[in-house]
């Protein structure tokens, strides 16, 4: 096998780790693409573990990214939320509800905002260790520390990662009823509807990227999130819906014209929905399906 078979290999686990790590479909792509240009200069000869040496190459390389998003000047307008990887129509017929919602836990738009919480080697940590299966030896020299610190580093990651989940989890078909009741609430704007399904202590995060209209706070509160529907439905601006998946997990895909608007998934803790996760933002939006293509319908 040649290097660029060998890197080509390892290409899809590699951007799997890039794409977790920066919650960003073009980061990953960037951060994979100076994984290769490195891989390209090194002496493949002396290399005993390629798929050691690419892991570590590509979480140095993201970590990097990491760090300098965090330490840059804050240019972003709103709320940020991650990019979504893979926007479909219907769910991928492979596999069945349940399957579907376990594999899309790992990269759900919900889980991926969680990530942000955590510091750049707590979070590198923790998806080594939990999500791609890396022992503590393995992963200590990964992230040049000791492998005592990098169990603290997982332990607390885990400890921050856990106080945001649901308490309470439900079904794959429990929480694709409630995001299609959800829907056809918001829809014609019926506030009654919206509030029967949300938490009292709901949060709505748009994320418009300073593009596109958006709220440029999270919205706290069922009541907050149901009149801001109820004032959009009055406008005649709802815009046309259907349930599709986003990364697996199913969302509300919206369409202006012939082209998507937005996204919307949601969280939900026991028998209502906890949080709602709006991407409005056209640049993370070029994973495109368009309108006749989805056959949306007003709702």
């Amino acid at each position: 096998m040649d290097t660029t078979d060998t890197f080509q290999t390892h290409r899809p686990r590699l951007f799997a780790l890039a794409y977790r790590l920066l919650g960003s479909r073009s980061d990953a792509e960037d951060v994979v693409q100076d994984a290769w240009l490195r891989w390209q200069g090194a002496d493949i000869a002396s290399i005993r573990d390629p798929e050691g040496w690419l892991v570590t190459a590509t979480t140095r390389l993201g970590l990097d990214r990491l760090r300098a998003r965090r330490n840059a000047p804050i240019a972003y307008v709103g709320p940020w939320l991650p990019e979504p990887l893979e926007i479909a129509l219907d769910p991928d017929p492979l596999h069945d509800p349940a399957q579907r919602h376990a594999r899309a836990d790992e990269v759900s738009l919900a889980f991926l905002a969680l990530l942000e919480q955590l510091g750049p080697d707590e979070r590198a940590a923790f998806l080594l260790k939990e999500v791609f299966d890396y022992d503590y030896p393995e992963i200590a020299p990964l992230l040049d520390h000791s492998q005592a610190n990098c169990r603290q580093l997982v332990h607390r990651a885990r400890q921050r990662l856990q106080a945001g989940k649901p308490r309470f989890q439900v079904s794959a078909g429990q929480h694709r009823d409630l995001l299609t009741r959800f829907m056809d609430a918001s829809q014609r704007g019926d506030q009654a509807a919206i509030l029967s399904l949300l938490h009292a202590n709901a949060e709505m995060v748009s994320d418009g990227g300073g593009r596109v209209t958006a709220a440029i706070r999270p919205l706290l509160g069922a009541e907050r999130i149901a009149q801001l529907y109820w004032a959009i439905a009055r406008r005649n601006g709802a815009h046309p819906a259907r349930i599709g998946a986003v990364n697996g997990e199913p969302a509300i895909l919206r369409f202006q014209g012939d082209q998507l608007h937005s996204v919307t998934l949601v969280s939900v803790d026991g028998d209502r929905i906890a949080r709602v996760l709006s991407v409005l933002n056209p640049e993370k939006l070029s994973a495109l399906v368009t309108a006749r293509d989805a056959g949306a319908s007003s709702w």
